[in-house]
């Protein structure tokens, strides 16, 4: 049985939520790699929806839970996403859920941090969460971050204080904020410590020895490679690594842990928040895709930008992020158009291109180059094999995976977690 790492292969928002939690329900642990709660998953599982933007997607079934070293943590935005699962039903304890010892903290002063520089930032607004998300990990590579394991030591936090003061003081008083209130964020630590405490634990230790018992890991990545700090969209970008290879590094298992790499792919795209987008439709046709996918964001719920399948982007995330095969999601918002378009490559000052250039400049000029398709007016909800699909939907899945160089493993056709076309099992490979 081979592990599995799930990342969205675009902008994130592709559906991962779903297809973790299908994936989840068939593993022994489940595991958060990078990020924080700025990444948004809906679960839909019979009839009740779950919305999480932390914990692993595996909670809701009970596997064992882990947040990776990689993840930035909200303590308090933690008890709030337990409390919220507590009284939807959902069993939350020590056997079932576990965070790094070794986890850096989001703290409110990053929060303001965050909310302060984009409000400054004027027309260089990057479109961030406001979580937080950016200065805790700059902390964390700064050397000054405050972690997991420093809540049981609070008593000896006065030389990491120093260190964190010295620095955010300074950005502070740059925005005429008062200096950072001491007491008030050890008060604030010391009554959140138990709660996050009785999770804490080495979870590279636990990993090991889920791993040794030959158990099956879900490696869980949030956002998606187009906004990973190195290979994304820079500026445009989230503040941590969202390709596959940092499962690795995240959870404190080695590179040859990750197993099968799963990307998720909407079958258009879609963005949130500042950046190039080089097939954004901002027309009818795109407002109603829009509409048809319900796309606004889980966390901030704001509205999705919306544009046809980017090919180019998609064969480039996956061969950064070492894609074994992908799952295709949302093919049924296609249903009922006369047309769908894939862009096959771009335009940039003359010149065809095969490839995203890394300059933000270039990136906001690009043209894309559209390939037609006729669409179909059957409909795909639904769907749980290749026969029940209209010969065109086939045709557009055969031309994505042909374009894309990768194969498709699967194929979401609804929310629910059983309307899934399962071509190759990513847990058997």
């Amino acid at each position: 049985m081979a592990n599995v790492t799930v990342i969205g292969a675009q902008w994130g928002d592709e559906g991962k939520g779903k297809i973790v939690d299908w994936l989840a329900s068939r593993a022994d642990a489940v595991v958060r790699f990078q990020g924080g709660h700025n990444a948004g998953h809906t679960l839909v599982v019979g009839d009740k929806t779950y919305k999480l933007s932390l914990l692993p997607s595996g909670i809701v079934t009970g596997t064992l839970s882990i947040v990776g070293n990689g993840v930035v943590l909200d303590p308090w935005h933690l008890k709030a996403e337990v409390e919220k699962l507590e009284g939807q039903g959902v069993e939350i304890n020590p056997d079932n859920f576990a965070i790094a010892d070794n986890c850096p903290l989001i703290l409110p002063i990053h929060r303001d941090l965050d909310g302060l520089r984009e409000t400054a930032a004027g027309s260089g607004k990057i479109g961030t969460t406001g979580r937080g998300i950016g200065p805790a990990y700059e902390d964390k590579v700064g050397r000054r971050a405050i972690r997991v394991c420093d809540l049981a030591h609070l008593d000896h936090l006065e030389p990491q204080l120093d260190r964190l003061c010295a620095h955010h003081d300074a950005l502070r008083a740059g925005f005429d904020q008062p200096p950072i209130d001491r007491e008030e964020l050890l008060a604030q630590l010391r009554e959140i410590a138990p709660f996050v405490l009785q999770f804490a634990q080495p979870v590279w230790k636990r990993l090991k020895k889920v791993r040794k018992a030959g158990a099956k890991i879900l490696f869980e990545g949030a956002q998606g490679v187009l906004l990973d700090i190195d290979h994304g969209t820079y500026p445009f970008v989230t503040s941590s690594n969202t390709v596959s290879g940092t499962a690795a590094a995240g959870s404190g298992l080695g590179p040859n842990s990750t197993g099968f790499v799963l990307g998720i792919v909407k079958a258009y795209t879609t963005r949130v928040g500042s950046g190039p987008f080089p097939t954004e439709l901002d027309d009818e046709v795109g407002e109603g895709i829009g509409e048809r996918g319900h796309e606004f964001g889980t966390v901030t719920g704001r509205q999705r930008r919306v544009g046809w399948f980017d090919a180019v982007l998609v064969r480039q995330t996956c061969a950064i992020s070492g894609v074994t095969g992908i799952a295709l999601t949302k093919i049924d918002v296609l249903d009922g158009m006369d047309e769908v378009k894939i862009c096959t490559g771009y335009r940039l000052n003359g010149k065809i291109m095969d490839y995203f250039p890394s300059h933000a400049a270039d990136q906001a000029v690009v043209e894309p180059i559209y390939e037609t398709m006729p669409g179909w007016s059957e409909s795909t909800a639904g769907a749980r094999s290749f026969a029940d699909l209209p010969a065109n939907a086939v045709k557009y899945i055969q031309r994505v995976q042909e374009l894309i160089e990768t194969p498709v493993a699967l194929v979401s056709t609804s929310p629910e977690r059983d309307d899934t076309i399962l071509m190759r099992d990513p847990f058997m490979d």
